[in-house]
């Protein structure tokens, strides 16, 4: 059995016609006939019932042609997974990014990336860092967006951007005049926060220490959105990166408020695998980043 065999059998099924189907592969029309009849013998089945106006597939051929078109398919692929190893800015990149961070970056990164790579489309993955961890290391994904302090064995990591934090109140909170605010003010205050699971929660209580303990019931939420229609509700208080506080997002209910040197921020990383064979993938990222119109800064590849 032979892939060209398989070819010629899925062509007859198409065209219900032997000529038609030895045209359509280039061959005559005897060659075609002798290697479908090859087929039939050596698999010990009838395939087709040859009626003089037309060739119909019979239960079992039409169980053979579905198995060959699969193998058909597959064996195409494997020319394009070649090519893709060849050329590691062409086919599909499985990219997953924290939720942080994805609803404020994809936009502009995708549009970036449809410049700089555009054989490469994204298949996105949104979760938590540890989930995205695992499926890194799983080989479930290719590249994951996340924010330090990030490390595991046989990961690399390419810093893409720094990104500052930013306070903000309800429009009639008492501190919606002020530029700026401390840390240490915010312990006056209802901070809300994200549930447990969000490195961005650990890494607001690493910067406001005094809030390293349970937050109250109800002043939690399960992304920044929810906190920021909480705080415009008027319930508290809450910290958002800056690329959550473009004018795409402002909201006259909300009142955003610098800290005072030095500020609390983020370092954004692409991680992968060491030995991922598409490193360029990764760079195109990394190159794209400085582009992208967000408050945030460029990050140092190799620091001091």
């Amino acid at each position: 059995m032979t892939l060209q065999e398989l070819k010629y059998v899925v062509a007859v099924a198409d065209e219900r016609n032997f000529r038609r189907a030895a045209d359509k592969v280039f061959v005559s029309q005897p060659s075609l006939s002798a290697s479908v009849k090859k087929l039939e013998d050596e698999l010990g089945v009838q395939l087709f019932e040859r009626g003089p106006q037309e060739v119909l597939l019979t239960e079992a051929g039409r169980q053979v042609v579905a198995q060959a078109r699969r193998v058909l398919d597959e064996a195409a692929r494997v020319k394009v997974v070649a090519k893709e190893k060849h050329d590691p800015l062409r086919g599909t990149l499985r990219l997953g990014v924290i939720h942080t961070i994805a609803p404020y970056l994809l936009p502009d990164l995708v549009m970036a990336l449809r410049s700089s790579a555009p054989g490469m489309p994204l298949d996105i993955e949104e979760n938590l860092t540890a989930n995205l961890d695992q499926m890194l290391r799983g080989g479930l994904i290719d590249v994951a967006i996340v924010a330090e302090p990030y490390s595991a064995t046989g990961i690399e990591t390419v810093p893409l951007y720094d990104e500052e934090f930013r306070v903000v109140v309800p429009a009639k909170h008492p501190w919606a005049r002020r530029k700026a605010v401390s840390a240490d003010e915010l312990e006056t205050q209802n901070l809300l926060l994200l549930s447990i699971g969000h490195c961005f929660r650990d890494q607001i209580l690493e910067a406001c220490r005094e809030f390293a303990k349970p937050a109250p019931p109800g002043k939690e939420g399960n992304s920044l959105e929810t906190l920021r229609s909480m705080v415009a509700s008027g319930l508290g208080i809450s910290v958002l990166p800056a690329s959550a506080l473009t004018q795409r997002y402002a909201n006259p209910l909300i009142k955003v408020i610098d800290f005072l040197p030095p500020t609390p921020l983020r370092r954004v990383v692409a991680a992968f695998r060491t030995d991922f064979p598409r490193r360029a993938a990764v760079e195109a990222i990394a190159a794209a980043a400085p582009t992208l119109d967000l408050p945030v800064k460029a990050a140092p590849r190799q620091r001091p």
